[in-house]
């Protein structure tokens, strides 16, 4: 029975992930795993580095993202009293398609999401 770990950070989540890609998809294919997933904080930093080198290891590389859902609207200035911050949702591309979809979606999180408002004081 294969096993494949699908909620993984690296280096580029950062205070939460210490790994870095090289070294961990390469201890992936030491373990004997075919295949890994990388779901760094928001970010998508690492996945064109990952896949180059998972596809090097012969490991087939899963591209995702631990994403931020707001518990309202992205559009949302205030948070209701009562309401968590926000929750985490582990995304996974299935295909092309897929990968294109989830960096629309990181990216709209950036320009558009609470993240933005934060970094530009635009609230």
């Amino acid at each position: 029975m294969g096993f494949t770990h699908l909620h993984v950070h690296t280096e580029y989540s950062l205070l939460d992930g210490a790994s870095k890609i090289k070294e961990l998809v390469h201890h992936t294919k030491e373990l004997g795993m075919d295949s890994l997933a990388i779901t760094d904080h928001g970010v998508m930093y690492g996945v064109i580095d990952f896949y180059r080198a998972a596809k090097a290891e012969g490991i087939k590389p899963i591209i995702g993202c631990e994403v931020y859902v707001a518990p309202g609207s992205r559009f949302d200035r205030e948070i209701e009293k009562g309401e968590e911050r926000y929750y985490h949702l582990v995304l996974l591309a299935e295909n092309d398609t897929g990968y294109h979809n989830l960096m629309k979606i990181v990216s709209r999180g950036f320009t558009e999401g609470i993240t933005s408002r934060v970094l530009t004081g635009k609230f």
